[in-house]
């Protein structure tokens, strides 16, 4: 008879219900097509705004039709972990994987919380290896992560002995004292001896920052002897080798460093070349089936996240239905109603359920648990591969090594056996270090037909494009509590790096060889998940008609034409609906999902600014590319410790936008004051005499003010101070800027 726990599904997938909102959504494009439709049949008794305005909207309304694609058929998954934990001789092996590039812009500090959250994980530890990529190749990270396994040997058997929920001892204790309820004199003694050895760990952290750590560069620190970031060998360090068979409770798992080797005249492809480096040391030393990776900031908030992942890849009926779980990026301590924009809640909510019940969701570059044999380059429609493993091909596929084509062979034939004990990582140290090499990959298929594919900054996007392309599925896991807690960028220089980047990287993709459109004619992807990715590449595109649209009402109110029917006009009702109900129906998504009415207002105008400036320069950055002319740069984002202990003094300025001496600010400064120099010209009464009754009227008043209202981040900053104030270098190419366009918009009017 058969045992029901083993019998009951590991998850279910269960359809949303989104009627009423479809047909809002229609209702909306139906609007749309009826404003196109009037400006087709008004355009000879208009001019150039009139036709400016088709052309932006024609863009609005096609994005729209990718974004009511994308939430159409909206899914949830729900799992139940305690059934895998139920089949512990079945539990496979899993590779976790931590990336950081640089110590000073990602602290040591956030990546040694990542790492202990990840030993501590409720799993078997004899079944886990954590690999740390550190690209900055430098000795604090190494010298934290070496203090930090030896924290992990109290920490890790704490969690276990009283099931603690936060497994980050940053978070954890981030309280003002201990727990309070029903809490024994043991717990109580325990807890504070955590505590303290918490607090001497960050302080051996911060002092080694400041140059002091306790130890010359010889020993196991001599590989960083006169190291130079860009140029240095590779260095493989196994931190930690747990020996104990079988679930020790407390046990520790595997805890490697990696440095990958670099040389000024070898590209590294940045976060891609840094992951197919963890993957093939990963490969020679314990070659799990399974991969999990995650960004340094972004620590483990449910401890039985492979669990929940393992429903997923394991629970469904063929492997090709799940090549990689997501789970969404959450964020801790963020700032209250989403000032910046970049919590992505709603983002997540609709579209990335919508996604689910498509091909599944995109890769987000963390936070997402991977099959290594689809990483390998594996189809899904592949069943003979084990015909195909003895000849040549593997060579040039996978590199040099024999002891990772072994594993490689072995993973890909679905054998569970693995090439080498999982307690003897220091023999295979060597066979590491040559898979880190900077040469390794030439000749092979890494980085084009297998591993994280190289072309774009944002190499999640791309990875998981491909995966999809070749006929793959993916699954989205959305547990309570959430799988995954990082840090948003707080400031408007943050913020703008990363969109920048995000943009950057997302038009290279949809301009590259692997753009959705060759995938859907080529390959496997589906066509509606193409329209999705469609949806997200735009991203940067979508800034052209944006500025184009800000500008609009002042063109007019300075040339005396107008792009909105006058007050009167019948057909004056269908832009006002258009922007009642669009704005009403998003409001509710975000009522919906739990959010604030300020929470909606500061995402619509965070949009706006960030369509006008990072997105903007992100397209240039393409551009420029295309042209030869310049190389795209992999930008990290400053990554900050956020403290719930802060003084009302210290929080008073929480969440004002910041400004730099960056030029990614010109554009929305100009079009602040180009919109404003229009506002004064109708108020004063300056502008020009219409021409036959077609002068600007309250309408285009209206939508210049509502401009000036989503830049008033922009109007604060040209009176503020220090990182509050936009400096005076940003105002006065603006400035220049925006008196360009009002005396060509003047000229306009006089010809």
């Amino acid at each position: 008879m058969a045992n029901p726990s083993t019998s009951l599904p590991l998850y279910e997938r269960v359809a949303r219900k989104n009627t009423i909102a479809r047909a809002i959504e229609l209702g909306i494009l139906s609007l749309l097509l009826s404003l196109l439709t009037y400006r087709i049949l008004s355009f000879q008794d208009h001019g150039f705004s009139w036709l400016l305005a088709f052309l932006c909207e024609s863009w609005f309304a096609f994005i729209w039709v990718l974004t009511v694609s994308a939430k159409w058929s909206q899914v949830e998954y729900q799992t139940y972990p305690q059934r895998v934990s139920e089949r512990k001789l079945e539990l496979p092996p899993v590779d976790m994987f931590v990336t950081t590039a640089d110590p000073v812009l990602e602290p040591p500090i956030l990546t040694v919380n990542t790492v202990l959250s990840l030993l501590a994980l409720d799993y078997p530890a004899d079944k886990l290896a954590c690999y740390v990529s550190d690209d900055g190749g430098s000795p604090l990270t190494f010298y934290s992560l070496v203090e930090a396994s030896k924290f992990a040997k109290l920490w890790v058997p704490f969690c276990k002995k009283y099931s603690i929920q936060v497994r980050a001892p940053f978070r954890y204790f981030s309280g003002e004292s201990m727990p309070s309820q029903d809490i024994s004199p043991q717990f109580r003694q325990d807890w504070k001896k955590m505590k303290d050895e918490y607090e001497k760990l960050s302080q051996k952290i911060e002092d080694a920052a400041k140059g002091s750590i306790p130890c010359e560069l010889t020993g196991e620190f001599a590989g960083f002897l006169n190291i130079q970031r860009k140029n240095h060998a590779s260095i493989v360090k196994v931190i930690w080798e747990n020996k104990e068979a079988g679930n020790a409770n407390g046990a520790v798992p595997h805890l490697v460093y990696i440095s990958r080797e670099k040389r000024p005249k070898h590209p590294h492809h940045f976060k891609a070349g840094a992951m197919n480096v963890l993957t093939r040391v990963s490969g020679v030393m314990t070659n799990a089936p399974f991969m999990l990776n995650v960004d340094c900031d972004m620590y483990v908030n449910n401890s039985q996240i492979v669990l929940h992942a393992l429903c997923l890849l394991l629970g469904t009926k063929s492997d090709k239905d799940c090549a990689f779980v997501q789970f969404p990026q959450h964020f801790y301590d963020g700032l209250k109603d989403d000032p910046f924009g970049n919590q992505l809640v709603v983002i997540f909510e609709y579209i990335g359920r919508g996604l689910a019940g498509i091909q599944g969701p995109f890769y987000g570059g963390t936070g997402c648990f991977h099959r290594r044999k689809v990483i390998y380059g594996l189809s899904p429609f592949d069943e003979e591969i084990s015909g195909k493993l003895s000849d040549e091909n593997l060579r040039k596929t996978f590199g040099s090594s024999m002891e990772f084509i072994k594993s490689a062979a072995q993973i890909l034939s679905g054998s569970k056996s693995t090439s080498n004990s999982p307690h003897d990582l220091l023999s295979s140290v060597e066979a590491a270090n040559q898979a880190a090499a900077c040469v390794y990959e030439y000749g092979t298929a890494w980085g084009r037909e297998m591993g994280w594919i190289y072309g774009s900054t944002t190499e999640d996007v791309l990875t998981g494009l491909t995966i999809q392309g070749r006929g793959w599925k993916s699954t989205y896991c959305t547990p309570t509590p959430p799988g995954f807690l990082g840090c948003a960028p707080s400031g408007g220089p943050a913020t703008m790096t990363q969109q920048k980047r995000w943009a950057t990287g997302l038009l290279e993709i949809l301009v590259g060889r692997r753009s959705p459109l060759i995938l859907t004619l080529r390959g496997k992807l589906q066509f509606r998940q193409c329209l999705a990715y469609l949806w997200n590449l735009l991203w940067g595109l979508r800034s052209v008609p944006e500025l184009c649209y800000a500008t609009l009402p002042a063109y007019c109110i300075i040339s005396g034409s107008r792009f909105l029917p006058k007050v009167g006009e019948p057909a004056l009702l269908i832009p006002v609906a258009i922007f009642i109900t669009y704005n009403l129906y998003t409001l509710s998504e975000y009522l919906r999902a739990g959010l604030s009415a300020r929470a909606w207002w500061n995402n619509q105008r965070m949009w706006r600014i960030t369509a006008m400036t990072a997105w903007l320069f992100g397209v240039f950055s393409v551009v420029l590319k295309l042209l030869g002319l310049s190389e795209t740069v992999f930008e990290v984002t400053q990554k900050e410790q956020s403290s719930t202990n802060g003084s009302d003094d210290d929080n008073a300025d929480v969440g004002r936008f910041t400004f730099n001496e960056s030029p990614i600010f010109i554009p929305a400064t100009t079009v602040l004051l180009v919109n404003l120099t229009a506002l004064v010209i109708a108020i004063l009464g300056f502008r020009p005499a219409a021409r036959g009754g077609d002068g600007s009227g309250i309408g285009e008043v209206i939508f210049s003010s509502c401009v000036v209202l989503c830049l008033w981040a922009f109007l604060k900053g040209l009176c503020g101070k220090g990182k509050y104030g936009i400096p005076l270098a940003t105002v006065y190419k603006s400035g220049a800027l925006a008196l360009l366009f009002v005396n060509l918009s003047r000229w306009t009017s006089m010809g």
